[in-house]
Order: C-alpha cells, then sequence, then structure tokens
C-alpha cells in the first residue's frame, strides 16, 4: 500500500442523516464560537433547566468539544431516550456518536479494496464482531466491541462493586470520491437498549452520501421535505 496523503489534504464533502433525539455537539473552530454553540446546546438538551443547570454545564461541553476536534471528529452527537413508563419509572438511555475522516490510499472509485483491508485488519482481533456491510453508497466494514468494566465501590449506588457492560459499533466506510475513509462511531453503555441504537445506528448508516443530496417537497403540509440519501441533521465538507 502507498503513503497515505499528507495531512494538509482536504476530503471531500458527505452528508448523512443524524437521527431524532441525537444533540449535535459543539465543534465550532473558534473558542468563540464553540461557547455560543454550546450556550445553545445545553439549552436545547436541558430543556426544563435553567442557568442553574444550564452555566456549569456550558464549558464542559464546549471543552469536550474542543477537545473531540483536537482529535480530528468532524460531528459528534449524544443520543438521549425516555425509557420506561411515566412518573417514577421514566429513565433516559445514552449513547455517543462520533464522526470522523482518516487519510487511506486508494485509486478514485475503489472502494472494495480499502474495505477489504480494513476487514482483514479489524478481524485479526477475536474480540471484534467484524462484518461486511453492503450500502447505498457502497461497500463498509462494521466492527461491534462489548466490555465488560468492573465499578469501585466508591462509584456504584450500592457501595458493592458492579459490573458495567458497554458496547461499541464502528463503521469504515471507503470514500469513492478521495483517498479518505469515513470512521462513524456509536458507543453506550445502555447496553439493555443494544438492539435500539444498532438500528438507529443502521438508519444513519444507510443515509450515508459523497454525493450531494437532492431535496425534494412533499405533498401535504407546507414546508413538508424529504432528503434523498444524505442530507439532514449534518453536511458539507467532512473535517
Amino acid at each position: 500500500m502507498l503513503p497515505a496523503p499528507p495531512p494538509s489534504s482536504e476530503p471531500p464533502p458527505f452528508w448523512f442523516v443524524a437521527p431524532d433525539g441525537f444533540y449535535a455537539l459543539p465543534l465550532d473552530d473558534s473558542a468563540e464560537e464553540r461557547a455560543a454553540a454550546a450556550e445553545r446546546f445545553v439549552r436545547g438538551l436541558y430543556v426544563d433547566g435553567d442557568e442553574s443547570v444550564w452555566g456549569p454545564a456550558a464549558p464542559y461541553y464546549a471543552g469536550l468539544g474542543e477537545l473531540m476536534g483536537a482529535q480530528g471528529i468532524s460531528y459528534a452527537a449524544v443520543g438521549l431516550y425516555a425509557t420506561g413508563e411515566e412518573g417514577a419509572g421514566r429513565g433516559v438511555a445514552q449513547a455517543v456518536f462520533t464522526s470522523a475522516v482518516v487519510p487511506t490510499d486508494q485509486a478514485a472509485g475503489d472502494t472494495e479494496t480499502v474495505a477489504q483491508g480494513v476487514l482483514a485488519v479489524l478481524r485479526s482481533d477475536p474480540h471484534n464482531d467484524v462484518r461486511w456491510l453492503d450500502l447505498p453508497c457502497g461497500p463498509a466494514v462494521s466492527s461491534v466491541t462489548l466490555t465488560k468494566y468492573t465499578l469501585a465501590p466508591d462509584v456504584t449506588a450500592t457501595g458493592e462493586p458492579e459490573e458495567l457492560l458497554t458496547g461499541q459499533t464502528q463503521v469504515h466506510v471507503p470514500f469513492p470520491t478521495g483517498p479518505f475513509t469515513a470512521v462513524f462511531t456509536l458507543f453506550t453503555a445502555f447496553t439493555e437498549y443494544w438492539r435500539e441504537f444498532s438500528d438507529l445506528m443502521a438508519e444513519l448508516l444507510r443515509s450515508v452520501s459523497f454525493v450531494e443530496p437532492t431535496l425534494v417537497a412533499l405533498d401535504g403540509e407546507d414546508g413538508d421535505v424529504a432528503y434523498l440519501p444524505g442530507e439532514a441533521g449534518v453536511s458539507g465538507s467532512a473535517g
């Protein structure tokens, strides 16, 4: 395999549809933009909160956005979904989703070669459940990892050691438009809802597009639209 392109190379744009319930983290370039975006983020995340909640939370998420941006993540979101019955039994299941772009070396349109290479590398780890995917945008490789941790008594509600099972899905999608690969990652500690989060990830992956999608008006209420694969909660240049 030839050397990857230099870091200064800009990846082509790509698009995908972020599912309902995803709250995009502030990854803006400047500190001022991140701070302003974090203020908007916490108000959308904690809709029933007030300044006593929003004030301390905004700098935390601004700092988290800065850290993720520095690691090459181009989009990050927290997924929040209500669980249980209304009232005291109501809870919230959470997941974190990120997308990033890494340089890979492939001839224009030769996505299968890169995907086969990723498949071989990931299958070398017996702890990964690795599968080939045929997405509408082209070939991809998914890897699922479940990890069990033992929590110390001082961080559990019962004061006793407890086990925590976490799950991660990571999907590599080679660009057909340039020497890059998009990497989508979903992580959750709420593995009792693993099937539901997996369905959300599958829905998102089906919407990935490397060609600018088309906005189509729908019959019915004014303003109703559909996006033919790709457009949605995030779009534009990846990286």
